[in-house]
């Protein structure tokens, strides 16, 4: 469906009886996110997965703007949601509430409640912005917040003997900017290192969405869904996202090192609210 340079679509929340029983193109169809990086467009999923939307806006020459979809039924695209735009690509501007904000390749800005007027500008068109947007419902306004990745919580964690190693960067956590339910952080693999979220977990509280990206062409991620009994796998490539309900586990190993970025939303903003999977119970 499309509306002016928007284009989105549904995707229906599955249960993991019906997951376990899908082929693969079943659970690329349910799952699995690609496209989201048009030139000059926005594309937007909008999940029954605690109604987050996840898409992508990719201005060309000119700004683009976000608009309300049918789905949100509101007037304004944030009249009842908060937004999260992390920028993949080169260096962008975010216009939001008559403020304009500078945004360079792996910095995000948090936009909340109430803010009518929403727009994407590239400061190059020739190496264009890629903005990664989240979004979910919300229940109160907090102040909008650009948040640069040198500014971001860091952790780094693993090892090169056990092919992860790497480093989480945070950009919403409880002492930083707030939110009402998002949850958005970024992990990036140092070379040699190819396995991510392994030991796994589950959040049964909390939806996830993984945007793969800094894949070389020809790599690709084996990204592992499923109940931890009932395990599948989905192919990725360059900038492709991945649905993850609260059922499922979500783990990933490439062909090469890259970076992904996770956003959850859910009853709280809590990082340690997991259940994890003991190696000897995956199957």
């Amino acid at each position: 469906m499309t509306q002016s340079h928007i284009d989105y679509a549904s995707r229906f929340a599955i249960d993991p009886a019906a997951a376990a029983a899908m082929g693969t193109d079943e659970l690329r169809h349910n799952f699995h996110i690609e496209g989201l990086f048009q030139s000059g467009r926005i594309c937007l999923t909008y999940t029954h997965y605690d109604r987050m939307i996840v898409g992508g806006a990719m201005p060309a020459a000119s700004p683009v703007t976000l608009e309300a979809i049918k789905p949100t039924g509101t007037k304004n695209f944030l009249d009842r949601r908060e937004l999260i735009a992390v920028n993949v690509g080169g260096a962008g501007t975010v216009e939001a509430g008559g403020q304009s904000y500078a945004i360079g390749p792996r910095d995000m800005i948090y936009i909340g409640m109430g803010v009518e007027a929403v727009s994407f500008t590239s400061a190059d068109a020739s190496a264009p912005a890629k903005f990664y947007l989240l979004s979910a419902p919300a229940h109160q306004s907090h102040p909008t917040t650009h948040i640069k990745i040198g500014d971001a919580k860091r952790l780094d964690l693993g090892s090169q003997a056990t092919s992860n190693e790497r480093s989480i960067f945070q950009f919403i956590h409880p002492e930083g900017a707030k939110t009402c339910q998002l949850v958005v952080g970024m992990t990036q693999l140092a070379p040699g290192s190819v396995w991510n979220t392994m030991p796994c977990h589950i959040h049964d509280r909390r939806s996830e969405a993984y945007l793969y990206f800094d894949l070389p062409e020809a790599a690709r991620v084996f990204h592992f869904m499923g109940e931890p009994d009932e395990t599948r796998h989905l192919v990725i490539k360059n900038e492709e996202a991945i649905l993850s309900p609260g059922w499922s586990i979500h783990s990933g190993a490439g062909t090469s090192n890259y970076a992904f970025i996770w956003a959850m939303a859910g009853d709280n903003v809590d990082y340690t609210d997991v259940d994890p999977v003991a190696m000897e119970n995956l199957r």
